[in-house]
């Protein structure tokens, strides 16, 4: 019995497309895997935060390790927040009952799976 396999019913075009999709849905991907997990302003007043408490360890050490919990918890948080809101996001997106297409779907996965490489690379 000769089993024919779905890409031997598609035409050359079909697959060119194919692999044209998938190579954009992996650019697609890494630009928004190689995002920063905070804005740029964000991030620089943390660092600045950082550099304050670090600094005042040599005063008062026991009062800038308390700080450094804050700081982190706050940045922890603020993680959190905005995973949650890029997740809600992700989510209406594609739930929208019926009315959602196929390439819809397939942008809404490849932000998904950029989504995760980010978590995993945290």
């Amino acid at each position: 019995m000769n089993t024919v396999t779905q890409e031997e019913h598609l035409s050359t075009a079909d697959l060119a497309n194919m692999a044209r999709g998938e190579s954009q849905g992996q650019q697609h991907t890494q630009q928004h895997a190689n995002r920063p997990l905070f804005p740029e302003d964000v991030a620089n007043d943390f660092r600045s935060r950082w550099e304050r408490v670090q600094t005042g360890f040599v005063d008062e050490p026991r009062q800038a390790v308390q700080q450094a919990d804050e700081l982190v918890a706050q940045s922890i948080k603020r993680l959190t927040d905005t995973f949650a809101e890029e997740r809600n996001r992700l989510e209406r997106q594609w739930d929208r009952g019926d009315e959602v297409n196929t390439e819809d779907l397939r942008v809404a996965m490849q932000t998904y799976r950029s989504f995760f490489q980010r978590l995993l690379a945290i």
